[in-house]
């Protein structure tokens, strides 16, 4: 009989509490009870209109319109995900595998492979009561981005400070191992970098985001970040839109004018949640950052347009 792990707890104590009191009964019975929708009777079955779907509780984004197709199962098939949105980890009767939103833990659905309905070879068999559908055009009230910048106990106490953040969480990202502790990332060899996740208000503009990002950090150290040694310590954007990767690009670029940028631009993997003890370092201890600071870089030698 299949058990949970520690780390599964772990993960269920770090997902964000988030529930429209709303809801109707079968929408709370499927995204916090696990129960699934009758199949063929979902909204978004067969809809295939132009957009992305965000996670009806929290409202993040979790899939986007041209990953969507008809497998005839009678729920909703993805083959992809946003990057960074969706977690993956063991149904509990111990076979299938589960899939929740990354950031809040509805559940959405079950993810199967070897089925060969699309090139990847992936389907994300989800229930439409767990998602939000918008139309093209339409923009999410919230998106996430993810960074890494050395101990992520100060990147985060200074992104709380910056306008348009809504919520910010420690973890690791960028590995080859599940679920890392704090003590194993240490050890370099899992490949993770301690990030941080930046959940913000679309009606700011993410190059602000990432423009403080390169100002509180020393983008031009190679596997470290002041007195912190390792590739824990790299110096990474994660993206999880095209938006943002271009963005990246651009203001890297510009910095490189100037600068040797040792920063990387990767698109988002799994999310993995620190400790609690790592959330709100600075806020729990009273103390304040070691190595982090914010230094205005985008001034006169750096023009802060980027047309």
């Amino acid at each position: 009989m299949f058990q949970f792990s520690n780390s599964l707890f772990h993960m269920k104590e770090a997902f964000k509490a988030v529930e429209n009191k709303d809801f109707s009964e079968l929408e709370r019975k499927v995204m916090f009870e696990k129960a699934t929708e009758l199949p063929f009777t979902g909204e978004y079955y067969d809809f295939f209109e132009e957009g992305i779907y965000v996670c009806k509780n929290c409202g993040l984004p979790l899939y986007r319109s041209q990953d969507k197709f008809h497998s005839g199962c009678g729920w909703p098939s993805f083959d992809d995900e946003v990057p960074g949105a969706v977690l993956r980890q063991p149904d509990k009767d111990g076979v299938r595998t589960e899939l929740v939103c990354g950031y809040c833990g509805a559940h959405l659905g079950h993810v199967f492979t070897g089925e060969g309905f699309t090139k990847k070879d992936t389907r994300h068999c989800v229930n439409s009561v767990s998602l939000k559908f918008l139309p093209k055009g339409q923009k999410p009230e919230k998106e996430q981005i993810f960074f890494a910048a050395g101990c992520f106990w100060g990147v985060e106490h200074l992104f709380k400070q910056c306008e348009g953040v809504l919520d910010t969480q420690v973890g690791f990202m960028g590995g080859h191992t599940d679920h890392p502790t704090y003590e194993e990332v240490c050890t370099g060899t899992t490949g993770h970098a301690e990030t941080v996740r930046v959940v913000y208000d679309t009606k700011v503009d993410v190059e602000n985001l990432i423009k403080y990002f390169f100002e509180i950090h020393d983008f031009t150290q190679v596997n470290r970040q002041g007195p912190d040694w390792g590739k824990q310590y790299r110096s990474v954007i994660f993206y999880t839109s095209e938006e943002q990767k271009q963005k990246a690009e651009k203001i890297k670029a510009l910095l490189s004018q100037k600068y040797k940028v040792a920063t990387s631009i990767e698109k988002a993997s799994t999310f993995w949640p620190a400790e609690d003890y790592h959330q709100d370092h600075y806020d729990k201890t009273g103390k304040t950052p070691y190595c982090h600071y914010r230094r205005a870089i985008f001034g006169k030698d750096i023009p802060i347009s980027l047309d």
